[in-house]
């Protein structure tokens, strides 16, 4: 249990952001969401270069969450391409990762 996953995403309006992390929170799929400030985002779509205003979303989660996580990001998001990324954390401090597993527990 000395491990965690945090899982990073965008969306185009704070509203959105809002509604992913509340409802990971309140289904105990993410211990914690924070949602960052607006970031500007260029990127390539279809056939040229686009940049757009976004807002980013961090989860934190227990390993064995990760899965039903990314999918209810995945079912609720927006984009036709979700940006979800997972970084795997190796440690942490261990009161923080027993809160994790702790308010990941469905």
């Amino acid at each position: 249990m000395d491990q965690i996953c945090v899982v990073t995403t965008v969306v185009d309006a704070r509203s959105v952001a809002d509604v992913l992390a509340a409802a990971a929170v309140a289904g105990r799929l993410a211990a914690c969401a924070q949602v960052g400030g607006q970031v500007d985002s260029t990127y390539w779509w279809r056939t040229g270069v686009e940049t757009s205003t976004e807002w980013s979303v961090q989860f934190k989660t227990a390993p064995d969450r990760l899965t039903a996580l990314v999918d209810q990001i995945r079912a609720s998001h927006p984009y036709e391409v979700p940006e979800i990324l997972v970084s795997r954390v190796e440690s942490g401090d261990p009161g923080y990762v027993a809160w994790v597993h702790e308010h990941t527990r469905p």
